[in-house]
């Protein structure tokens, strides 16, 4: 059983900054496989970043430079570090664990980025 909680969601200006926390459960974070995933109304769930366990990470094209997606595993921690946001990232987050043939699944925070 692994659970995946969000926090660190909220309403943000444009140019402004949010830190996106997922806790983990489980005593093989460390072997997982981590990602942020977003989803805007009327719209598709859609890969941000995703993270493997020895720090090597990747990038959806639409926020390479403004975000960054980080790990701490001594306490079973993600990160999404978003700097610059715009209009356009506005979503619910999602926060995902995987270690094959096992894919977990947060409940998302919501972001707003709105003037």
């Amino acid at each position: 059983q692994v659970q995946l909680v969000e926090s660190g969601g909220g309403l943000v200006q444009p140019g402004g900054s949010l830190r996106l926390s997922c806790a983990a459960s489980g005593s093989t974070f460390s072997r997982w496989v981590m990602g942020w995933y977003r989803q805007a109304p009327g719209k598709q769930r859609e890969l941000v970043a995703t993270i493997i366990t020895g720090g090597l990470t990747n990038y959806a094209d639409s926020v390479k430079g403004r975000f960054t997606i980080s790990r701490d595993n001594a306490k079973n921690t993600v990160y999404l570090q978003m700097n610059s946001l715009i209009p356009e990232d506005t979503a619910v987050y999602y926060c995902r664990a995987s270690e094959a043939p096992r894919t977990y699944w947060g409940q998302g925070t919501q972001v707003t980025v709105s003037s």
